[in-house]
């Protein structure tokens, strides 16, 4: 019967031991965090710059239509933002009765200088002039001469002018309208290059240090986004826009490309800038504590270690970190968040 009750005794140690190597490696699991691993790898990494601007004419292919004199706009066949080709019918000007005067006078007095000249020629034959009497009256012929040609070429031998185009263009600017009376030299309108358009993008000023001639930019239509266009950048400007606020820099639309986008249209710009070597991680392995540090958490002898870095660029789904890391080093991903330096972990597939 003794025999009995030991081995019953024995039997029921060796069960409570058993429950208790379970409870204490159940308790050992539960003390520890499970966790995803990446590892920090080295890479060439180039932040874009966002740029937002319009679609303006190249400012080296606009041309400037003034009036050669002054007169009364008769007709005008052309409206803003019109497209004409080389020869179309501009404007039809009137010319003022006082510049029409001005030509007849200039007539007057080429005749009047003729005829004096052949007076004194023959005054000269006669001994009853001089030869520098005759010279004089030679200068006063050329000089009306040269008078009345000017005003030729200002069109005042004419009643009335059609201006034409002078080449292929957009008209951007249209500064008289019909019935309107000008004076001589007035703006009629600007004619932009139809195959010279420019990217005017803006940027912040802080940004200008990083930016320079040939940094590549794709420029893409704000409301057409599948239009993509790929250029670089032309000039750097050194001044702040009064109206914008933003810093211009400009980049020439290829010739090739113009028929996808329309003059003035509201662009979006993605300025490449210069890639460097960087230590790079996934965004989901920085975090960041109360006070904004930003940091990491290692592996090192199946515990979390805290280390603390500083963060760059971000391209896509990673980001720049700088600090005590080196490529290949081994970081937490998942389950992160729930870990505190030197916490137990085990890693999960």
């Amino acid at each position: 019967m003794k025999n009995v009750i030991k081995m019953d005794i024995s039997l029921a140690l060796l069960v409570i031991l058993g429950i208790a190597c379970s409870a204490l490696s159940y308790a050992g699991d539960s003390a520890s965090v499970a966790v995803k691993t990446a590892v920090v790898i080295e890479k060439k990494i180039g932040e874009t710059l966002i740029a937002y601007g319009v679609l303006d004419p190249d400012p080296d292919q606009v041309l400037s239509l003034s009036l050669p004199h002054a007169g009364l706009i008769n007709r005008v066949w052309v409206r803003l933002g019109q497209r004409i080709k080389s020869g179309d019918k501009l404007l039809e000007v009137i010319t003022a009765p006082d510049a029409r005067m001005r030509y007849l006078q200039a007539q007057s007095a080429v005749d009047f200088a003729s005829r004096e000249l052949m007076r004194k020629q023959r005054l000269l034959k006669e001994q009853l002039a001089t030869r520098a009497q005759v010279d004089a009256a030679r200068k006063a012929l050329r000089d009306a001469r040269a008078s009345l040609d000017a005003l030729h070429k200002r069109g005042l031998d004419r009643t009335k002018e059609t201006l034409r185009a002078p080449m292929d263009g957009i008209i951007t600017r249209l500064d008289v309208a019909q019935g309107q009376r000008v004076q001589a030299d007035t703006t009629a309108m600007l004619i932009a290059a139809e195959k010279r358009l420019i990217a005017r993008l803006g940027v912040e000023a802080e940004d200008l240090g990083r930016l320079k001639p040939g940094t590549p930019v794709t420029i893409t239509s704000v409301f057409v986004p599948e239009v993509k266009v790929e250029s670089q950048i032309r000039e750097v400007h050194a001044m702040i826009n009064p109206r914008t606020h933003l810093v211009e820099v400009l980049s020439p639309i290829p010739e090739q490309q113009i028929d996808h986008l329309v003059l003035g249209s509201r662009i979006l710009g993605h300025i490449r800038l210069m890639p460097h070597q960087a230590l790079v991680v996934p965004r989901s392995a920085v975090l960041n504590d109360n006070q904004s540090s930003a940091f990491v958490y290692t592996i090192r002898q199946g515990k979390a270690r805290k280390i603390k870095v500083q963060t760059g660029m971000e391209q896509g789904d990673e980001i720049e970190i700088i600090g005590p890391l080196k490529a290949g080093d081994s970081i937490i991903i998942l389950g992160n968040y729930e870990l505190s330096d030197g916490m137990a972990i085990r890693e999960i597939p």
